[in-house]
């Protein structure tokens, strides 16, 4: 155990589709982050693990979000997120096929920090990424 607790900032990745998975992985790795990235194919699982003790515990994560997941809409997971007083602080990146105006707006209403609409630009994401990992940096973990 170090004496420092700055601890790493785990990326928790929301995507049913391993393609997609595999792009964002790489991409999130060629824009120079190397944090933990953790990912789930489904909400469930997802909101089990970000709902654990462990994740309560060890604070400050980043969530990309896939919207179309196979058993619950993203919309759903960002209510739960921003509905919980830990997860809440959670930077959230909606990464999705839907372009759709009012979906958008719904996901930056509900507390979504950046919305990017797959086939993602990479130069965009990895922008995105790089003011993310400024931002990781400068995350505290909370006391407990």
């Amino acid at each position: 155990m170090s004496a420092s607790n700055q601890r790493s900032v785990v990326i928790v990745m929301i995507e049913d589709d391993e393609g997609h998975a595999r792009l964002i992985e790489k991409n999130v790795r060629r824009a120079g982050v190397n944090n933990e990235i953790r990912h789930f194919a489904d909400g469930t699982s997802a909101l089990s693990y970000l709902k654990s003790p462990e994740v309560r515990e060890n604070g400050p994560m980043l969530i990309l979000l896939d919207l179309n997941l196979p058993d619950m809409t993203g919309i759903d997971i960002l209510t739960i997120l921003k509905g919980d007083d830990r997860l809440r602080r959670a930077p959230v990146i909606v990464l999705t096929t839907t372009d759709d105006k009012v979906e958008i707006q719904r996901c930056y209403d509900l507390g979504c920090n950046v919305y990017i609409t797959k086939p993602v630009d990479y130069d965009t994401f990895a922008t995105a990424i790089r003011q993310l990992g400024l931002f990781l940096s400068v995350m505290q973990v909370p006391d407990a």
